[in-house]
């Protein structure tokens, strides 16, 4: 059985790369399909990246257009809607998140491979409680205590799959400048070293250091995610969180690039060996 929330961002996501290709077979574009179901292009964007619920007769009038007409194959794709529209754990937090980052939420439940580079703070995955605290309420300045513990507390929900056997693997590029830069004072920090320096022997987490020494290099552009999923029929997406919203790629063109981008990091960034070398000094140092 999926654990809660995973099976159903699973099922969006096949259900919607299940409608995109069916369209595609029919040589329909995204605006013509929106008509369909009147609906704009951009919806049936949102639904074929998974992003959205899915209305059952817009999905049968869809799967007639692009002539779907066998009814075990309607039937099986029909029920993939009710389990697509089945909440997820982190649906609970609806009224703190905004709506584009409930999505990379559920994206990141359902992949099996997580590479990340991050530039000015230490990946939400591999923060201590207290480092996050500190991080999140930077951002929000003015909510209550209660909102920002619970805030702190969907972080170390998320958290949880990195220790379950069928857990995903992470793999995290970490700019030195994340690793020096003192969030929340000596002592947060100290403990938030020591932690990443415990979790890296963990055989699911790589974790590497891009060092100052290297000066430019490959993701100058700033920080980026690469989501990865189990089924072979779903394609990579990019995730590039911007101050208010973030940006979903998942179109090959838009995608290579930042692939490129990351393996020329891990191959410039520390060996695992020498990131703890480095946690150790930084360890030392305070």
């Amino acid at each position: 059985m999926d654990p809660p929330g995973t099976g159903s961002t699973v099922r969006r996501i096949m259900l919607g790369a299940s409608l995109r290709r069916l369209r595609e077979e029919k040589g329909l574009a995204r605006e013509a399909a929106g008509f369909h179901i009147r609906a704009s292009e951009s919806k049936i964007s949102r639904m074929e990246l998974g992003r959205v619920g899915f209305k059952t007769r817009d999905v049968e009038d869809l799967l007639t257009l692009y002539g779907v007409l066998d009814d075990a194959e309607r039937r099986g794709l029909l029920e993939m809607v009710r389990e697509a529209n089945t909440p997820g754990w982190w649906h609970k937090y609806g009224d703190l998140l905004p709506h584009w980052f409930t999505t990379y939420v559920g994206l990141e439940e359902a992949t099996n491979m997580i590479r990340t580079y991050e530039v000015q703070f230490i990946p939400g995955l591999l923060q201590t409680s207290a480092y996050a605290h500190t991080v999140i309420r930077l951002g929000y300045p003015d909510v209550p205590e209660a909102e920002i513990e619970r805030r702190v507390h969907m972080r170390m929900q998320r958290q949880d799959r990195l220790t379950k056997k069928d857990g995903p693997r992470l793999w995290a590029v970490i700019d030195e400048a994340a690793l020096r830069r003192p969030i929340g004072g000596k002592e947060i920090m100290r403990e938030q070293i020591q932690h990443l320096l415990e979790v890296s022997s963990l055989p699911n987490i790589t974790l590497q250091v891009m060092p100052f020494r290297f000066g430019m290099h490959a993701a100058e552009g700033g920080a980026f995610s690469i989501l990865r999923f189990p089924e072979s029929d779903l394609s990579d997406v990019v995730y590039v969180e911007q101050l208010w919203g973030a940006l979903y790629l998942d179109k090959r063109e838009d995608i290579d690039p930042y692939l490129t981008a990351m393996e020329q990091l891990c191959v410039e960034s520390t060996t695992p060996g020498g990131t703890a070398e480095i946690l150790g000094d930084l360890l030392r140092e305070m």
